[in-house]
């Protein structure tokens, strides 16, 4: 079994589908439908379940899918660990939820950016879960996500203390009106909506309209509109609160705030690239949103 075999497999996997993965990878089909064959051959068993639809892994797949991604984790862990140096460069690749890419993450980066050019910087947005999955797969270096992690693979440092507030259209005069609305969410993952559903049940409160969105600039807007209501930051909200396009109203202190924290993974490499973006977080978590790193 070679590293490019378990390559090959990764993307089958992952994209379910032979001509998908021969796409990413920039190889001919031919070629990874026959090393996918010959891998089976030499495990003797099927990884894989064929269907119109394309591929599914076999149980025996999914076994060997959590020690591909660990073995090929490693050796791409290796390869950075021997091209490091002192001085902070080269791909660091950066996960967070959308909610603080929009607010938290700009200044940070930019001020990161300006004292490592030679760091090439990445930054994937998707739900904690989502986060949580890419950094244990190695996929991302780093992750802020937006709920305590407890998971053993993972380590963890408490970045920033958010506020949470329920944010209504204007006219919305309390929160007995506006659980009356449509609830505007992620989708499963997102620690903020699991935070609302749990205290809407908590509440005795009955939602069955729930909008999935994608992106935060579409549940912010179909706030202001009048669609609906949903729990965020009120960092998030503050500038359309101020402009009177929404409302934000206070929620109970239990549930009140929400702390953001960057995860790596216990057994990764950490590059000099990655210090220096953890060196500038205590200084960014001690300052407001609107002045967050001088």
């Amino acid at each position: 079994m070679e590293s490019t075999d378990l390559r090959i497999f990764q993307a089958v996997a992952r994209e379910g589908s032979i001509t998908k993965a021969a796409a990413r990878l920039g190889y001919v089909q031919s070629n990874v439908s026959a090393r996918i064959q010959q891998l089976e051959s030499d495990l003797g068993t099927m990884l894989f379940l064929r269907h119109n639809r394309g591929m599914t892994l076999s149980s025996s797949g999914q076994t060997l899918l959590v020690y591909a991604d660990k073995i090929v984790g490693l050796l791409d862990e290796a390869s950075r660990a021997l091209a490091s140096s002192t001085e902070p460069s080269g791909p660091l690749r950066i996960g967070s939820t959308q909610t603080a890419a929009a607010v938290r993450q700009p200044k940070l980066l930019a001020v990161y950016y300006e004292r490592h050019p030679s760091v090439v910087l990445s930054l994937a947005t998707g739900h904690t879960q989502f986060l949580i999955d890419k950094v244990l797969q190695y996929e991302l270096d780093g992750a802020f996500i937006g709920t305590q992690c407890d998971h053993p693979e993972l380590q963890s440092i408490p970045v920033f203390d958010e506020e949470l507030v329920i944010a209504t259209a204007p006219p919305v005069a309390d929160l007995e009106e506006a659980f009356t609305k449509p609830v505007l969410v992620y989708s499963i993952g997102c620690s903020y909506r699991d935070i609302l559903e749990r205290w809407m049940q908590g509440q005795g409160v009955r939602q069955s309209v729930i909008m999935e969105f994608g992106t935060l600039e579409a549940i912010v807007g179909g706030v202001s509109a009048g669609l609906g209501i949903s729990l965020l930051p009120r960092t998030v909200v503050a500038k359309h609160a101020a402009e009177g396009a929404v409302r934000a109203h206070e929620v109970p202190e239990s549930i009140r705030h929400m702390r953001t924290e960057f995860i790596t993974r216990k057994d990764s490499f950490i590059s000099s690239a990655l210090h220096a973006l953890i060196d500038l977080m205590p200084r960014a978590s001690a300052q407001t949103s609107t002045d967050m790193v001088q």
